[in-house]
């Protein structure tokens, strides 16, 4: 059971568990890839669930275990009758016994293998240890007898230490019978080459307009504009939750708004988008602002190649782009720019230097490649 004093480590702020979530959009490749695995009775027992943050992993991970914990392998079934035809959905309904239980974490053929909360110092442990992964291997060893599938959920795989991860991979190499893993990843290139060499990937991708604003809805968030929300969220519906919670559209509308000034810079917009980031209890918005100027600085840079993007992002953007990066050199330099500036937030940020300080030096720097960009040959 799931201690509600707690936080979940893998919980998305503002939005429901995964575990909540019935449905996934956008992903009806890697869902019927699945489905086509276990339909042939010779399913891998090791799946990696790769892809963006926030763009479905965790929740299709929820919805195989459902789906596995409720079916049998096509190789099981027999009998006078002789084989059902194969699912061709992963849905169960909501009032099944078994996703009662997974809903409540008291499914008895399930594990959940994530970063553990730390009684000494009161807060979520920084990995997953390899503590957790005996308590997996004990769950494997008391569960045995019951007999029937099981199912392990790590969420996420790339926080475990090196311990954790080769007793993982111990596990992988010789998995207990009717034993299915699934490994969701944010950076599968930070996992051991084993242990991706050991699983089938389930790569998944970012979600389009539609799909955004349709899992939005599913999770409680109204999408004001869910094309400008894909497409600074890069697809991820848990970034456009968060983009939603501090209103990172109407930041990010002043940011292209005092772009436009460039290179005859408003300083009075400025000193008050410094001011907004530097406001008392705004640590998120903050963060969340130097997230958008990096983005920015790289739409600014591809614009320079390809064009502005579209949709635009923000009312103005198309115009501001193209007049700021009209070609291959102008994309340079603000490519340039963007990987100043992020090492001066990262830098600014370790030292806990004044956010409004910090975000006059970024736009003044912007200003200065402006001018050298737009200025007559």
């Amino acid at each position: 059971m799931t201690d509600d004093a707690h936080p979940e480590a893998d919980r998305v702020e503002g939005a429901p568990h995964p575990r909540d979530t019935a449905e996934v959009f956008g992903q009806e490749a890697a869902e019927a890839a699945f489905l086509s695995a276990f339909a042939s009775g010779r399913m891998h027992h090791g799946w990696l669930l790769t892809g963006a943050r926030g763009v479905g992993k965790a929740t299709l991970a929820w919805r195989i275990a459902r789906f596995l914990l409720t079916n049998e392998q096509p190789g099981d079934q027999g009998g006078l009758f002789g084989a059902p035809p194969p699912p061709e959905s992963l849905d169960v309904a909501p009032d099944h016994p078994v996703a009662r239980r997974l809903a409540a974490l008291s499914e008895p053929r399930f594990f959940l293998l994530r970063r553990a909360w730390d009684d000494d110092r009161k807060r979520l442990k920084t990995q997953i240890t390899v503590d957790e992964v005996r308590r997996l291997k004990s769950f494997f060893q008391l569960s045995a007898a019951d007999g029937g599938q099981r199912v392990a959920i790590v969420d996420a795989a790339d926080e475990m230490n090196v311990s954790a991860a080769n007793a993982l991979l111990k596990l992988l190499e010789e998995p207990p019978a009717g034993v299915t893993f699934l490994l969701v990843s944010h950076q599968p290139a930070r996992l051991l080459p084993t242990i991706r060499s050991r699983c089938r990937e389930l790569r998944l991708a970012p979600l389009g307009p539609a799909d955004m604003e349709a899992a939005l809805s599913q999770a409680g968030t109204e999408a004001v504009d869910p094309a400008a929300l894909a497409a600074l969220s890069g697809g991820s519906v848990g970034e456009a939750i968060r983009l939603v919670n501090l209103d990172g559209l109407q930041l990010y509308a002043r940011l292209v708004d005092l772009a436009a000034s460039l290179p005859r810079l408003d300083r009075q917009k400025m000193l008050a988008l410094a001011e907004a980031a530097a406001a008392r209890g705004a640590e998120e918005r903050f963060d969340l602002l130097l997230t958008l100027f990096d983005l920015f600085l790289a739409r600014l840079a591809r614009a320079g190649v390809q064009g502005a993007p579209s949709p635009e992002a923000a009312a103005g953007e198309a115009e501001t782009l193209a007049r700021l990066s009209p070609d291959a050199f102008a994309a340079r330099a603000w490519a340039d720019l963007a990987q100043t500036l992020g090492a001066r937030a990262r830098q600014g940020k370790a030292v806990n230097l004044d956010p409004a300080a910090l975000v006059i030096d970024m736009v003044l720097k912007m200003d200065e490649t402006a001018a050298r960009i737009t200025a007559p040959a």
